[in-house]
């Protein structure tokens, strides 16, 4: 297997890595030159090196654009490093629930129901028909059934921060999941900027193949028409 030495560590690294100092971008070429004065135009550097210089890069335009890396920010440049996909570390995140917070959503979801409208729309008419009909003087909430509104004030007064917390750990799930949607969408943005430049490197690479070929193939031509020229 060909390989070449890396002009910036030293190193011997196979040859398809090698990228030329030309077909790098001028912006990455000045942050490169920035730690290594001698790199220049004819240096080569291998392509796992350029992808650290890359990182660094975007890290250094994400810290001009906010000022200073965020946690989300500094954990999305991680896991580009380390080619990590954040969909696959939201699945493995589990919610851990404590028993309050179970009961809150399930009395929340049973509130905020028809069954539960249904339900108490029943009690509060059996418990009308019961005290009207069939107590009569013997009732024991007779009209205006203040035990009913007392009942009714107490439900209110319970129903109305159980159904809070709910909606309290409801607005806290969705702000972690706006948290993840940004990493996303913002190590989708960096992935994209560095695809672009891998095949501005490959296409330049490309073109260099392609001039060599084109040489070779123009030294062939003129071989032949001397060989021609030399037998007349």
């Amino acid at each position: 297997m060909e390989t070449f030495i890396s002009d910036i560590s030293q190193k011997t690294f196979p040859l398809a890595e090698r990228v030329s100092g030309q077909s790098i971008r001028k912006s990455m070429l000045l942050l490169i030159q920035s730690k290594f004065p001698e790199f220049t135009l004819t240096s080569s550097i291998a392509l796992s090196e350029l992808n650290q210089f890359r990182q660094e890069y975007i890290s250094g335009y994400l810290v001009n654009e906010s000022g200073k890396l965020t946690e989300l920010e500094t954990t999305v440049v991680k896991l580009l490093t380390e080619n990590q996909t954040i969909s696959d570390k939201m699945d493995e995140e589990q919610e851990v629930r404590t028993f309050g917070q179970r009961m809150a959503d399930k009395l929340a979801a049973f509130g905020g129901s028809w069954g539960f409208i249904i339900f108490f729309l029943s009690f509060i008419t059996v418990w009308i028909i019961i005290n009207v009909e069939f107590l009569l003087s013997k009732a024991f909430d007779p009209y205006p059934f203040i035990l009913l509104n007392l009942i009714l004030s107490c439900i209110a007064a319970l129903q109305a921060p159980v159904i809070m917390m709910s909606q309290n750990r409801q607005e806290e799930k969705d702000r972690i999941r706006a948290k993840k949607d940004y990493m996303i969408n913002l190590k989708s943005e960096l992935e994209i900027r560095m695809l672009h430049e891998k095949m501005d490197h490959l296409i330049i690479h490309q073109q260099q193949r392609l001039l060599e070929i084109q040489q070779i193939q123009i030294d062939m031509m003129q071989e032949i028409m001397q060989r021609v020229n030399g037998t007349k």
